[in-house]
């Protein structure tokens, strides 16, 4: 079976517009939640997706096609979990703020920055129409459905 996401180290045009494109995809994100005034924003989001794109791009520059999908996946699920404690922290951060009662708060910009790495990792796997989709979609979600939630 032909490997269609490796990419070779002195690729440079393709390594750079992978990561350019990763940086876009968080930047769409971390607009809205820069707009929104929150304390995760434009410049976290971008470096969020930036680092799973790169974290994406080692294994796909340097597995043999064999083990390729195995080691992309430890890789994605390395992500997840890392990504999962930045959330984490926006939560508790959110939260503490004020009163000692317990109070859920960011899980919105907990889940932005999920979504980030997860196009950060669908730009570094080269797939392009899925990262901008899915930045678009995102973007979408968080100003429409926060009209919504504002109307009610």
């Amino acid at each position: 079976m032909l490997n269609t996401y490796h990419i070779e180290p002195h690729d440079l045009v393709n390594i750079i517009f992978r990561l350019c494109l990763a940086l876009l995809s968080g930047a769409i994100i971390g607009l809205e939640r820069e707009i929104q005034q929150k304390p995760a924003g434009l410049r976290t989001h971008m470096l969020v997706s930036f680092g799973a794109a790169i974290f994406t791009l080692i294994p796909l520059q340097i597995t043999t096609s064999e083990t390729i999908s195995e080691v992309l996946s430890r890789v994605i699920q390395g992500i997840a979990t890392g990504v999962g404690f930045l959330g984490a922290g926006e939560i508790v951060s959110q939260s503490s703020q004020g009163s000692n009662r317990v109070e859920i708060r960011g899980l919105t910009s907990a889940a932005a920055i999920w979504v980030s790495a997860a196009l950060g990792i669908v730009a570094g796997c080269g797939l392009w129409q899925l990262s901008l989709i899915g930045g678009i979609i995102t973007f979408a979600i968080l100003n429409f459905f926060k009209r919504l939630e504002n109307s009610h």
